[in-house]
């Protein structure tokens, strides 16, 4: 059977899955939910195990260490699954539920019901631990889903997948509602960017290559989330040191993420009274400063910016800072270089605060907190399956409701229409 084939099959196993799925009560999916947690804790080491043949591999095909690091499976990575299971039963179902009713003036009542997205492909590297948590967001949506996880992580992957398929066949849920691909080669994801007919949804998560790769390819919408250009803006008068606490979080707490700070921006009445303690909190962090001509004169230890590093997302202890003349300046730059994915203020104007979050284009924007928040969990969704920095159908982080659309439905008494 060739690659082409075997995906084909699944996609119309996974639209099956799914008209199935509509049917299936909240008690149900939380069932299921609860059977694969207690599977993942039950085959913990069987996960490790394979887990194992994965990480032998990696180091043989020179992979770096980070890449190891976010492919390693260890007791804290099962737990974390299984609390992350947890959380989701805990979230209330959005299938079934209905916006207020409006009537038209012949008596039509006339409301929405949010209703699943129907089937999701989703394309991601490394991490086993997204086969878990995207199968739990999917099912609790009442989704099926096709999961594509990267050859780096196929024997963990398939581990897990048979431990899903176990706990769904014990719940009697069809088991083809969560599919794991059990191809390495490419062929396989482009087969699936073609199920235009069964796939309602495609996720891809991971590096810029890839979702620049999975957007060409594909006939199916793509949820796109290229990087994460993040900005926080120091304003005129604003509280220097919660606004040092803010960017020493934004870069430092975990800067290999995409909510992580890039590029600080600051307020030239602001700048030679707040960078000096700035950057030396920094520097002490083991970061490297990239500055714009003003910062380099305020900071010695600043290197000069290229125009490359503005729009850069280093996913390191690199920080990019710009001194500027205004607010306007700062919107603009952010409307110039961001992507539209995180973006800060530290200000004690309610007023300039107001026309930052009005005017900002980004999926998430905050005043006086760290870009660290745009996360479904800090967000109280609960889980999330990625963050979206296009705006259909999603903007920012989707749980279970952006995992959902909605359809009219129409209460009548006879009404035909003249």
């Amino acid at each position: 059977m060739t690659i082409e084939t075997t995906i084909a099959i699944m996609a119309q196993a996974g639209r099956e899955a799914a008209n199935q799925l509509v049917r299936v009560s909240s008690d149900q999916k939380n069932a299921a939910l609860c059977a694969i947690a207690a599977g993942l804790e039950k085959e913990a080491a069987f996960i490790k195990q394979e887990n194992g043949k994965d990480l032998v591999r990696a180091q043989e095909k020179g992979l770096s260490a980070a890449m190891i690091d976010r492919l390693t499976v260890k007791d804290e990575t099962i737990a974390a699954m299984v609390s992350g299971l947890g959380d989701v039963v805990g979230l209330n179902d959005p299938v079934g539920t209905m916006s207020p009713t409006w009537i038209r003036p012949n008596g039509l009542q006339v409301a929405r019901m949010r209703i699943p997205l129907g089937v999701i492909g989703i394309i991601y590297e490394s991490r086993p631990n997204v086969t878990v948590d995207a199968a739990g967001l999917c099912l609790k949506a009442g989704n099926a889903v096709i999961l594509r996880g990267g050859s780096e992580a196929f024997y963990s992957n398939q581990a897990l997948a048979q431990i899903i398929h176990g706990a769904l066949a014990s719940t009697e849920l069809p088991q083809t509602a969560v599919q794991v691909v059990a191809v390495r080669e490419r062929e396989a994801v482009l087969a699936l960017l073609k199920q235009e007919e069964s796939v309602d949804l495609i996720i891809p998560r991971g590096g810029e290559g890839l979702i620049r790769f999975v957007v060409q390819h594909s006939k199916i919408p793509v949820l796109k989330h290229y990087k994460g250009v993040c900005h926080v803006y120091v304003d005129d008068g604003a509280d220097f040191e919660m606004a040092r606490e803010i960017c020493l979080n934004a870069k430092v707490q975990r800067p290999g993420v995409c909510n992580a700070m890039e590029t600080l921006l600051v307020h030239q009445a602001a700048a030679e009274a707040f960078l000096p303690e700035m950057a030396q909190r920094l520097t002490e962090a083991g970061v490297e400063i990239r500055g714009c001509d003003k910062t380099c004169r305020i900071v010695a230890t600043a290197q000069k910016a290229r125009e490359s590093d503005w729009p850069a997302e280093y996913l390191d202890l690199i920080l990019a800072i710009k001194v500027i003349d205004n607010m306007d300046e700062a919107i603009c730059h952010i409307a110039k270089y961001s992507s539209r994915h995180t973006e800060a203020i530290v200000t004690r104007s309610y007023d300039r605060a107001k026309r930052f979050v009005r005017e900002v284009d980004s999926s998430v924007v905050l005043v006086n907190a760290s870009t660290r928040f745009n996360d479904g969990g800090q967000l109280g969704l609960g889980a999330e399956i990625g963050i979206s920095t296009s705006k259909l159908h999603a903007f920012g982080p989707m749980g279970l409701e952006e995992l959902t659309t909605t359809k009219f439905v129409v209460q009548g008494s006879g009404q035909i229409r003249e």
